[in-house]
Order: C-alpha cells, then sequence, then structure tokens
C-alpha cells in the first residue's frame, strides 16, 4: 500500500518508518525544509533508540522518502495520516487543531481516487467530524472517508510499541475505510493483534481516556509517597503489595517528582477542558492536574531538607533533565520546574544529561552550567540531585563522588538507590515515599 504520513515528529517518523518496515511504501511530509533534508541524508531529528537504523534500511529499500510538499504523495496514497502537533493552546488549555486543519484542507485540495484520511495525532472528542466538514467544504466532491487511529507510543520504546501493540484503535463505520486499515495492519496479524473497530468519537476518546487513567495512577502513587513519608511507611513495597493485584498491576505505580512529557500534561487538560465544554466535568481528573503542577515546584524542598534549610550559595548537581530515560524530550519535564525553583532559591546549578541537554538549553536559564558526565557536574557540588532514571546513573561510584563533592549528600528523586547502603556509604539521602535506612527486601523497576 502507499501511505502518506504528514508530520515527521515522534508519532510521524516512527509510525512512517514502522509502516515502511512492514513492506508499504510510506513518503514522510514536513513543512520544516531543514528536518526534511536531515532525513534525506540519513540524521533523525529526533532521540529514539534504533530510529535511526529502522529509517535507513527502509530509505535504502526504497519504501521510505521525505518530502516538504504533499501533492505527490497525497495523490497516490491510499492513506493519508495526519500526524501533527497538538500542543495545548495558550489561555484555556484546549488542544490547539490548528495544524489538523491546515493538513485536512490541503489534502483536500489534492486528494485523488478513494483515500482514507487517518488522524493520528491526539485529538478531542469531535475532531474527525470538523475534520470531514474542513475536508468537504473545500471539495464537496472528494472521496474519502475519514478515520481515527490514535497512537500509543511510549518515547524511549516506540518502536516496540508500533510493532508489538497492546491493540490498535481504528475509529470507523465505513466498511471501505475498515477494509484498508485492516490491510495497512494486516503484517501485526501474527501477533494476534487485536485489532480494535469502534465508532470514530469513541476512538477519539480511548486515547485521552487512556493516558488520563495512566497520569492518575502516578499521581496517586506520589500522593501516597508523601503519606508514606509522614508515616514511617516504604512506597515501594505500597506499589508492590497494591500492583500485584491483578485488577490494579504493577505498572506506573513508581513514586517520583511528577509526570511530564509531551502527552500526559496537555492531554489531561484538553481532557478536562472538553468534559467542562460537555457539562461532564471530569473532576478526579481536574485533582490530577493540579496535584502534579504543585508536586513539581514542592519537590525542590527536598533539597532544601537535605542541606538542613542552607541552600543559598549552594552549588547542586542535577543528574537527569528529560522527562524520562531514552529520549530527548524535554516538553513538561520535571526537571525544568525544579531547576528553576533551585535557582530561585539561591542556588546554582550544574546539569547532566546524556541526551537532553541540546534542548534544556532553550528551556532553563542561562546560568546553568552543563557537563560532559556526572562527575564533572558533581565536582565540589554541595549536593546530587537524580531526576531522570537514565541507566548511566543507576551505578554511580558513590567512593569517587565522596572525594570531589563539598558534601555528601545525594537526593535520588526515582529511588534508585537503598537508603541503608547510601547510610553505610556515608552519604545524607533523600529519597521519595521512603524512610531514611529502610531496608530494600521489596524494590520496585519503572515500568512505564
Amino acid at each position: 500500500m502507499r501511505v502518506a504520513m504528514i508530520g515527521t515528529g515522534y508519532v510521524g517518523l516512527v509510525s512512517g518508518a514502522c509502516f515502511a518496515d512492514f513492506g508499504h511504501h510510506v513518503t514522510c511530509i514536513d513543512k520544516d525544509a531543514s528536518k526534511i533534508e536531515m532525513l534525506r541524508e540519513g540524521r533523525i531529528p529526533i532521540f529514539e533508540p534504533g530510529l535511526d537504523e529502522l529509517v535507513a534500511r527502509n530509505k535504502a529499500a526504497g519504501r521510505l522518502d521525505f518530502d516538504t510538499d504533499l501533492t505527490r504523495a497525497v495523490k497516490e496514497a491510499e492513506a493519508v495520516f495526519i500526524a501533527v502537533g497538538t500542543p495545548s493552546r495558550r489561555g484555556d488549555g484546549h488542544a490547539d487543531l490548528s495544524y489538523v486543519f491546515a493538513a485536512a484542507r490541503e489534502i483536500a485540495n489534492v486528494a485523488e481516487g478513494y483515500t482514507v484520511v487517518v488522524t493520528k495525532s491526539t485529538v478531542p472528542v469531535g475532531t474527525g467530524d470538523e475534520v470531514e466538514r474542513v475536508i468537504r467544504e473545500a471539495r464537496p466532491d472528494a472521496d474519502i472517508s475519514v478515520v481515527s487511529n490514535p497512537e500509543f507510543l511510549r518515547e524511549g520504546a516506540a518502536i516496540e510499541d508500533f510493532k508489538r501493540p497492546d491493540r490498535v484503535v481504528v475509529g470507523t463505520e465505513d466498511p471501505r475505510a475498515r477494509a484498508v486499515m485492516s490491510a495497512l495492519y494486516r503484517p501485526l496479524s501474527l501477533n494476534n493483534l487485536p485489532l480494535m473497530f469502534t465508532a470514530r468519537r469513541t476512538s477519539e476518546l480511548i486515547k485521552y481516556a487512556g493516558n488520563a487513567f495512566l497520569a492518575m495512577k502516578i499521581t496517586f502513587i506520589n500522593e501516597m509517597a508523601d503519606l508514606c513519608e509522614q508515616v514511617g511507611a516504604n512506597v515501594q513495597d505500597v506499589a508492590r503489595g497494591i500492583g500485584l493485584d491483578n485488577r490494579i498491576g504493577p505498572k506506573f505505580l513508581h513514586a517520583g517528582p511528577g509526570y511530564g512529557g509531551s502527552c500526559f500534561p496537555k492531554d489531561t487538560l484538553a481532557l478536562t477542558r472538553t468534559a467542562q465544554q460537555a457539562g461532564a466535568p471530569l473532576r478526579i481528573i481536574e485533582t490530577v492536574v493540579a496535584v502534579n503542577d504543585v508536586r513539581k515546584l514542592a519537590i525542590a524542598r527536598k533539597v532544601e531538607k537535605a542541606l538542613n534549610g542552607q541552600v543559598r550559595g549552594k552549588t547542586i548537581a542535577v543528574l537527569g533533565l528529560t522527562f524520562k530515560p531514552n529520549t530527548d524530550d524535554m516538553r513538561e519535564s520535571p526537571a525544568i520546574s525544579i531547576i528553576n525553583a533551585l535557582i530561585d532559591k539561591g542556588m546554582q546549578v550544574r546539569a547532566y544529561d546524556p541526551e537532553g541537554m541540546e534542548e534544556a538549553k532553550r528551556l532553563l536559564p542561562a546560568s546553568v552550567f552543563y557537563g560532559t558526565g556526572p562527575y564533572e557536574v558533581a565536582e565540589g557540588a554541595d549536593c546530587l540531585v537524580i531526576i531522570t532514571e537514565w541507566d548511566a546513573f543507576r551505578a554511580l561510584d558513590f567512593e569517587r563522588l565522596k572525594t570531589i563533592m563539598r558534601q555528601p549528600v545525594l537526593v535520588d528523586l526515582r529511588n534508585i538507590y537503598v537508603p541503608e547502603q547510601m547510610a553505610q556509604l556515608g552519604f545524607a539521602y533523600e529519597s521519595v515515599g521512603r524512610p531514611t535506612g529502610a531496608p530494600a527486601e521489596s524494590q520496585l523497576t519503572a515500568a512505564e
């Protein structure tokens, strides 16, 4: 099949490369000429493990190409995907759908023959209706079906998620569109793919409901962590104890500084706005959004506590800037709020991240110093703070750190290390939801 993919961000580029790897011919389209030139040269504008090799292989095989003009690709395509950004709209938190509608108008102007227009971007309920209206107004004679096909890709594991998905949701009640989408995803049939067909509005809501529920699980365990700290319990054991219940499950029960990234913050906010407009407010999700926003700021107080309140003029070494490991994505990362709070309290920040530092330089104050590794930024520091659980931070040399730091203080916001062992190494240690010196009989690994 011939596929046009409009948008070359995480969703568009990963989806396009994976469809090409299935044997389809895919053209990825983006108005950013510099990005398209990078891709043509074999350079990947985002960090996603395995994506460079996947793109190179399918480009060499002639199944994947890139263009700034959608005309040829859309004319030839049986399915045209809209995978553009839907950021939060300034002022009201609604999803900004201007890029989606602009793409729909461009598709309408050039589409030939029967074409399935697939909304891959995360969009509020009813967007498919609007996309269809935009296309019909521009081209009343267009032979098109508008389909919802939300993505469920985790940054850092996006290729695996696409090729071995939990489910593929397709929102359409058109038999012709259903046949096209079934053929498109047929290569996944060997994996016993649960291909789920629903009404279009239902499909759109599934994506938002899924992200809101996961955000709620994260926020729930973070509040449990706060309670654990007050009553002397261990949040890792609590998470394991409830996660063994198969009605709850262990994933997304890893306490930390709050959720961030390109999806959860904007999607939870957009969902609450949609629900308010519909007259069915989602009070639980509204609270999740509010609690998470406050948490990112409040978590900086752990650094104050670790330094006994003496923070002005102190040097803080921060490890991890991206919202999660195995990505260069800084969008809504807890590190942004935490570092800004530390600087506001008079601290100097030195930071290191394996992939996110270039993006961080655009988002963080100019006073932040960026080092080439954890030990460079720890040199002379009064406190080491782990914000993102990159593998490179899981086996630090604490004897070396003790000799180069001004004070042996560690604030571990991802509960990577064991409190008792840190005490034996001579470090003042703060973690999330665990009493100081707590035994580690139930270490829970982050599953999200």
